[in-house]
């Protein structure tokens, strides 16, 4: 099984900057980013990121422009840079890879923290 870990999580200003990494603990070149996902206590988990089955990353509204997923296969991790960043952009971070291909390989982080002040 892939082990993922998401990190880089902190406290922040309105309008600061974060990376967001989310190592696996074995090679991720076979593996597509599925999601990532942020969720604040009471709240419904929101999936604001995703890669479709064409390989093109899709942005939900809520952080196009601003957030932007990348990769190094060499290191097996997964960034995810996130700029502008508002108090609602507050929550736990999670990453999620799989195979499009193959739904029984899918593995799950236990997330980040981000806390962006006003």
């Amino acid at each position: 099984q892939v082990q993922l870990a998401e990190s880089g999580g902190g406290l922040v200003q309105a309008g600061g900057s974060l990376r967001l990494s989310c190592a696996a603990s074995e090679s991720i070149f076979g593996l597509n980013v599925l999601g990532w996902y942020r969720q604040v206590p009471e709240k419904q988990r929101e999936l604001f990121a995703t890669v479709n089955r064409g390989g093109m990353t899709n942005y939900a509204d809520s952080v196009q422009g601003r957030f932007t997923l990348s990769r190094d296969n060499g290191k097996n991790t997964v960034y995810l840079q996130m700029n502008s960043l508002k108090p609602e952009d507050t929550g736990v971070y999670y990453c999620n890879l799989g195979d499009l291909r193959v739904p029984q390989r899918e593995y799950w982080g236990q997330g980040t923290l981000v806390t962006v002040s006003s």
